[in-house]
């Protein structure tokens, strides 16, 4: 596994992962060129050409946001979410930002749990955040 920076023709490659983890919920290939558009930083996790996942980080003075991070069905629990997440907090780290914040659906245990393993703690809830589905999110927060 090789991780480089998310590239415009990586987008019809994370669709489908989009599709399959997120369902109604998913991004829509707009989304991602806006992301990229704006120059957040994204990166792909890659096995040979095909991607894995994908995660990206939106930097702001002082704080940072996760933006997501995806891994495909089959290569979860391979560790590409560590490493992926790795790379982002080492992006912010190297970007001088005291703070790091992500938003996590409440019933996302997993995920939950490979956050605290990286000092994230939750902070609020945001009702009905995910929609159409209405899901909480839980807002976690890592001091730098």
């Amino acid at each position: 596994m090789r991780i480089e920076r998310f590239r415009w023709w990586h987008i019809a490659q994370v669709l489908p992962i989009e599709e399959d983890l997120f369902g109604v919920e998913k991004w829509s290939s707009a989304m991602f060129w806006n992301e990229l558009a704006q120059r957040n930083f994204y990166l792909v996790a890659l096995d040979g050409e095909q991607v894995l996942g994908y995660a990206g980080l939106s930097v702001t003075a002082d704080e940072s946001w996760v933006q997501n991070i995806a891994v495909r069905r089959t290569a979860q629990r391979g560790g590409v979410g560590r490493a992926m997440l790795e790379a982002l907090l080492a992006e912010a780290a190297r970007r001088g930002v005291k703070q790091t914040l992500l938003e996590v659906a409440v019933d996302n245990a997993p995920a939950q749990r490979l956050y605290a393993m990286y000092d994230f703690e939750p902070v609020a809830i945001r009702r009905g955040y995910y929609q159409p589905s209405n899901t909480d999110a839980l807002v976690m927060m890592r001091n730098a």
